[in-house]
């Protein structure tokens, strides 16, 4: 009997061991979760038995349970980098249509050939679906689908309108020349903006601002060039440039004696429709630009033109238009939202990464490159949003190291190596008391 007792304390001694090596193995391996040896004392009784003599049956290994403490957090200079801080597994798929998820703490991920988020198996990362608002479509794990990233430029926008804030110098002198917009005689000043057509494409409008009286001025304007009507204006003159109307009209814009501003004509400026005149590359021919003064903006703020005793001066000229844009980067915000910027200064959110969590996170089994898989044991997996419930936070470009404390190890190690010493030591004294016993004679 001694001897089935000796050797169950080696075997333990050698799995403690066993367990130990693979910990410190795994020290720098990303999302590792480290593992503890349990064991429990064996003891074979029966009705008849003298419990109070018994002297025990050996060792055995109940479980080598694994150990979901939160490892450090290491930072990198990649976005796709995740690492989760608190509760949760990302939730991977080996195939695009496949249901078989595996779940893993390891967010080394980056972008396959075909720009879907992968890990370095190849496994799919799974994310829910968004609204334009950024807000989930639903956060059931069924509905989740593998990550692609889009190759797709952003769309352009047309623009629809100009907001100006300038101040047009009170001491200008009345302008008396016939107005033409290549000759700078005939106007005082002038100003440009680019402007984007449908396609995305730019072009340069420029505002003409021409004195005609003490406290009043007209505005004309020209896209690429060629001068442009404004319905209900004022001043109609024979169009110098090859435009779509033959004759165009004036902006009016009067100030009050102390130099603010007035009124003007139109109520709305607009210009006329762009038409293929203007946009000579197959754009919207019905693209109009509004010239906004902000007239309905009160406080210190408000955004209208003034005529002061000072030089001319826009301090404010934007315009709504965007040009195409090109894929410039991902942000992954805490609450796992990825979103495309693009080079024209929009973004556009794309999925959000998914979350799982389990009832018994240790009765997950074990499958190999830092993932593991759903048991009855671990109970149904749960998905949910990081940063809500119970789960996590996700933190872009770090990543989760292992939770693997070296130096406890290595104390561990020793103490098992011990362990299995005295062990061999016990099963080398039962072997010289037999041999004692058997050489009686």
């Amino acid at each position: 009997m001694s001897f089935n007792v000796s050797l169950s304390g080696l075997n333990a001694a050698q799995k403690d061991l066993d367990v130990t090596s693979n910990n410190i193995a795994n020290v720098n391996t990303t999302g590792f979760k480290e593992s503890r040896t349990e064991f429990v004392d064996v003891y074979a009784s029966s009705l008849l038995a003298a419990g109070k003599t018994k002297a025990g049956d050996g060792v055995l290994t109940a479980d080598v349970a694994q150990q979901f403490s939160q490892g450090s957090i290491r930072f990198t200079n990649n976005a796709l980098d995740l690492a989760i801080t608190g509760n949760g597994f990302f939730a991977t798929v080996p195939e695009l249509d496949s249901l078989e998820r595996s779940y893993t703490r390891a967010g080394e991920f980056k972008l396959n050939a075909d720009n879907f988020i992968v890990n370095s198996n190849g496994d799919y990362l799974l994310g829910f679906d968004v609204n334009a608002d950024g807000s989930s479509a639903s956060v059931a794990l069924s509905t989740a689908s593998p990550i692609q990233i889009p190759t797709a430029s952003g769309a352009p926008q047309a623009t629809t309108e100009v907001d100006i804030r300038m101040n047009l110098p009170a001491g200008d002198a009345v302008n008396t020349y016939a107005f033409d917009p290549t000759d700078p005689l005939t106007y005082n000043h002038s100003t440009s903006v680019t402007v984007f057509d449908s396609l995305g494409e730019s072009h340069v409008q420029t505002y003409y601002f021409r004195k005609t009286a003490a406290n009043e001025w007209n505005m004309y304007t020209a896209v690429d060039g060629v001068l442009l009507d404004i319905p209900g204006g004022v001043n109609s003159i024979a169009n110098p440039t090859t435009g779509p109307s033959p004759n165009v009209r004036a902006a009016q814009l009067t100030f009050t004696a102390g130099g603010d501003f007035s009124t003007q004509t139109p109520a709305t400026i607009t210009t006329e429709p762009l038409t293929a005149t203007v946009l000579v590359n197959g754009a919207d021919p019905a693209q109009t630009l509004t010239v906004d003064f902000n007239l309905d903006t009160t406080g210190p703020n408000a955004n209208e033109p003034t005529q002061f005793a000072s030089n001319f001066e826009v301090t404010s000229l934007e315009q709504d238009g965007l040009a195409v844009g090109r894929l410039t980067g991902l942000d992954i915000d805490a609450d796992g939202l990825i979103r495309a910027t693009y080079s024209n200064g929009t973004s556009e959110p794309l999925s959000r990464v998914t979350l799982v969590n389990f009832a018994n996170n240790q009765g997950l089994t074990q499958v190999g490159n830092t993932s593991w898989k759903e048991s009855l044991v671990s109970g149904e997996a749960l998905a949910g949003e990081a940063g809500s419930g119970t789960f996590g936070s996700i933190n872009s470009s770090a990543l989760e190291q292992s939770n693997v404390n070296l130096t406890s190890e290595l104390i561990d190690l020793i103490s098992a190596q011990r362990n299995f010493q005295a062990n061999s030591r016990s099963l080398e004294v039962d072997n010289q008391l037999n041999q004692t016993i058997l050489q009686i004679r």
